[in-house]
């Protein structure tokens, strides 16, 4: 339970902060006309504006899976001792680098395929919004609500495949 709930949770607090705000920050330029003042300069604004986003909320993910300490060789209860330990520096250095070595896992898949789908969704809301400032709040509020739909649909498909494939 530990082990899907954790992540699922993060998702949804990371949906509620940067999904919200991408939404409020896209809408809000393009209330205000900012995003076809960038395609009269010839500047695209998915380049500009989305494809930043995603690749950060994705790089984050891995780095705070590092940090974690989500390697295979690690039990997954020992994520936090191991975390802790690092910090005060009582783990050995080989047990340090070793999980280094072993930081692409399914769970990193999962964690950045699910951040992913929290940039694009806030983003795409962003971009629907039309009218004044009170499109930019409705437009906020349905880039949460979807992207907390779909980061409970995607958390349910990756836990089926990763049950048939027995990872």
């Amino acid at each position: 339970m530990l082990r899907e709930f954790a992540p699922l949770i993060t998702a949804i607090i990371i949906a509620g902060r940067s999904g919200s705000a991408y939404a409020a920050q896209i809408g809000t330029m393009s209330v205000t006309e900012e995003i076809d003042a960038m395609r009269t300069l010839g500047i695209p604004p998915l380049d500009l504006l989305v494809l930043p986003k995603i690749i950060a909320l994705v790089d984050r993910a891995a780095a705070a899976d590092r940090v974690c300490g989500r390697a295979r060789r690690v039990r997954r209860h020992d994520h936090g001792a191991r975390a802790v330990g690092r910090r005060l520096r009582r783990v050995s250095r080989p047990l340090r680098q070793g999980g280094q070595r072993y930081c692409i896992s399914d769970r990193h898949l999962q964690s950045a395929g699910v951040r992913a789908i929290i940039a694009v969704v806030g983003c795409f809301q962003g971009f629907r919004t039309k009218g004044g400032a009170d499109s930019v709040g409705r437009q906020t509020t349905r880039s949460v609500v979807q992207s907390i739909f779909l980061v409970i649909i995607a958390d349910a498909l990756f836990s089926i495949a990763f049950s048939a494939l027995d990872l």
